[in-house]
């Protein structure tokens, strides 16, 4: 972690417990993920793009109006990802900065369509993911999977494009495990993407979408409803309705909270009254993920850091909010067990010293 990201009013030996705790993130996205260094060579490469490629520029080109404006910039670093080579640059690089954080294991969110649409073999950009996934394990540890999502502003023929590249058996990677949809959610209903994440979940992919950032409870129970989500991205106006929370609650539906992110996209007018203390009081398992961390001006360590402040959590704490990541990860349960004895044995060691 940056000096740049160390929140003052947590401890400096909570910080570092943090950095060195091992953890899972759930939600954190593929082109989001591109830190400056990244996203300045990749506008480098295509001039034509309006991306800077000056590395310090960014700080001021990820400084958001409004989820809108977000949405927007986004997209143009998206467009900076044209080849296959591109492709498996940026997921190698991804998975080196969640390594450096002690991430064992990963949920990358990829919208495949983003990249197709644009030109790049549909094979070729597999291959590549997948070849970025088996390296990084193999040099870093760092396990990935996948959870490819629907661009929701592309509309329908996103969402079909999506799910016959999740499907397709000579296609579909050996890391996909889940289906979600991302984009905005206003204008952008969650019923009408029913008949694909049917196909997706009988294809034996878990339901994972976005749902309740920009929009209000009811965008939440679609996705429960409509969308048989097992887990819920954001979701953070679920506090606005009791009878959700209880629901979310009882069926142990994850929501994956991503405070910063919230700020950044004005989700959330004010850290300190960020819904998670919410959540958490009403027995909501609650994960907490960066989402697009380098366009946020955030990691996962300092999202732990947000967490510690906000619930008042000790060591002990910490390490049940990364075990809550385990629990609602889509890993297998031996992989479960291990990387939740880990974190006990990392805690107990860091106490005992």
């Amino acid at each position: 972690m940056t000096d740049r990201l160390v929140d003052p009013r947590v401890p400096r030996d909570l910080h570092a417990f943090i950095a060195g705790l091992p953890k899972a993130e759930l939600h954190v996205h593929h082109v989001g993920s591109a830190s400056p260094r990244i996203v300045s060579a990749l506008a480098a490469r295509h001039p034509d793009s309006k991306v800077p490629t000056d590395p310090e520029a960014l700080a001021d080109y990820f400084t958001f109006t409004d989820f809108a404006h977000f949405i927007d910039v986004y997209l143009s670093v998206v467009d900076l990802i044209r080849t296959p080579e591109d492709v498996r640059l940026l997921t190698y690089e991804v998975a080196r900065e969640l390594a450096r954080q002690q991430v064992r294991y990963a949920e990358l969110t990829i919208t495949p369509y983003s990249s197709t649409r644009r030109g790049i073999d549909e094979a070729s950009f597999m291959d590549a993911i997948e070849d970025a996934r088996k390296a990084a394990e193999a040099e870093f540890g760092t396990v990935l999977r996948w959870c490819f999502d629907i661009p929701g502003e592309a509309g329908l023929e996103a969402a079909e494009e999506t799910t016959r590249l999740a499907t397709d058996d000579r296609l579909r990677p050996e890391g996909l495990v889940s289906f979600g949809l991302g984009g905005p959610e206003i204008g952008v209903p969650r019923p009408q993407f029913k008949p694909y994440f049917d196909r997706a979940i009988a294809a034996g992919l878990r339901s994972v979408p976005h749902a309740g950032e920009t929009t209000g409870p009811e965008t939440v129970w679609d996705a429960l409803t409509h969308l048989r989500a097992e887990r819920i991205g954001h979701g953070t106006s679920s506090a606005r309705d009791p009878k959700l929370l209880a629901h979310l609650a009882e069926h142990g539906i994850a929501l994956e909270v991503c405070p910063t992110s919230n700020i950044a996209t004005r989700a959330v007018t004010d850290l300190d009254r960020h819904p998670v203390k919410e959540f958490t009081r009403a027995g909501v398992l609650v994960t907490v993920n960066s989402d697009d961390p380098p366009m946020f001006g955030t990691d996962l360590n300092n999202e732990y850091a947000v967490a510690a402040r906000l619930l008042e959590l000790d060591e002990h704490g910490l390490a049940e909010l990364a075990k809550n990541a385990v629990t609602a990860s889509f890993l297998d349960e031996a992989g479960k067990a291990r990387l939740a004895a880990e974190i006990d044995a990392y805690t107990k060691d860091w106490l005992t010293v």
